[in-house]
């Protein structure tokens, strides 16, 4: 009779308890709210720019002629294809792309099997290594010109010298497309060591250990464990120095001034813009290199999510 009574006692006070009070649910818009200064500033800062420079590539609009402006259709984009200097600043762009991303990842594949050793002043090598990729890219140009380049004081010069070789070859008139992208190769070798170290050390170490005790030569791990591993890595690192190195502006400008062969997309968009005030032409070109790093961003999104879903795993 008592444990009718607390039960019934514990029914009722239950039925005499408050209801819950509903949790208050925010509505989308408000929890994004605070993203939207940062989201307003990103379009004012980058799209609304990119829209006029859109509107521009599809007018005739030349600054030394200001009364013969209009709408010129495509026809911005037919004289980049057809005019044979934005052609072959077109070549150039991609031979110094595909140069420079092979290269590099070469490189920094060697340089980061080396740091995924254990020695002695690894960290201070690691250092060292990675200082190029810190360095402006103006500043590296300027280095890679004046003080290595140059015919009368320059290093390799003096090496040379101090070899006992009588030539002194001017490096950037012999050679200037080569000059470029050695000076592209020495500051993004670093960046590509970093993507490949990453890496190295998310390998599985059991299939390597694995493949030891079963006697496996050092090549044949590298070649059916790491090389493997690494696809993606070197999958992204191509991507991601593609994007930017098929912008790049500071080293052509600075080493070459664009001359001897070695103008690219990017150079040759400054030189329609400010020497032959041509805003259509220009704008219809930049319009296409930012088509075509879009495009290659995609895929390094698309790799670097692939990345992370097998990290989750």
């Amino acid at each position: 009779m008592a444990v009718l009574d607390s039960v019934s006692t514990g029914e009722r006070s239950v039925a005499d308890r408050p209801p819950p009070v509903p949790r208050r649910s925010y509505p989308k818009w408000a929890r994004r709210a605070p993203l939207l200064p940062a989201l307003i500033f990103l379009i004012v800062v980058t799209q609304l720019p990119f829209v006029a420079t859109l509107v521009i590539s599809f007018m005739k609009w030349n600054s030394l002629d200001p009364t013969n402006r209009g709408f010129a259709g495509f026809d911005n984009y037919v004289n980049v294809f057809t005019d044979p200097d934005l052609r072959s600043s077109v070549v150039n762009t991609i031979v110094l792309t595909a140069s420079v991303v092979l290269i590099s990842l070469v490189l920094g594949l060697g340089l980061a099997l080396l740091l995924d050793k254990k020695f002695k002043g690894r960290g201070l090598v690691r250092t060292m290594l990675i200082a190029p990729f810190l360095v402006v890219p103006v500043a590296a140009a300027l280095i890679w010109k004046h003080v290595l380049y140059n015919p009368e004081y320059g290093l390799f010069n003096g090496i040379l010298n101090w070899l006992g070789f009588d030539a002194q070859p001017d490096w950037i008139s012999s050679m200037p497309m080569s000059a470029v992208v050695l000076s592209l190769v020495w500051q993004w070798t670093p960046f590509m060591m970093l993507i490949l170290l990453a890496g190295l050390q998310s390998k599985p170490v059991e299939p390597v250990e694995a493949a030891r005790i079963d006697g496996a030569s050092p090549f044949q791990i590298f070649r059916y464990l790491t090389f493997p591993h690494l696809r993606q890595y070197l999958e992204l690192g191509a991507l991601l120095g593609s994007i930017y190195i098929v912008q790049n502006f500071d080293a052509v400008f600075t080493i070459t001034s664009g001359g001897l062969g070695t103008a690219n997309l990017p150079y040759m968009i400054y030189q329609t813009f400010y020497q032959a005030h041509e805003y259509g032409e220009a704008s219809a070109a930049g319009v296409i290199v930012v088509a075509g790093s879009i495009v290659i961003a995609t895929f390094a999104l698309r790799v670097v999510s692939s990345l992370f879903k097998e990290e989750a795993r």
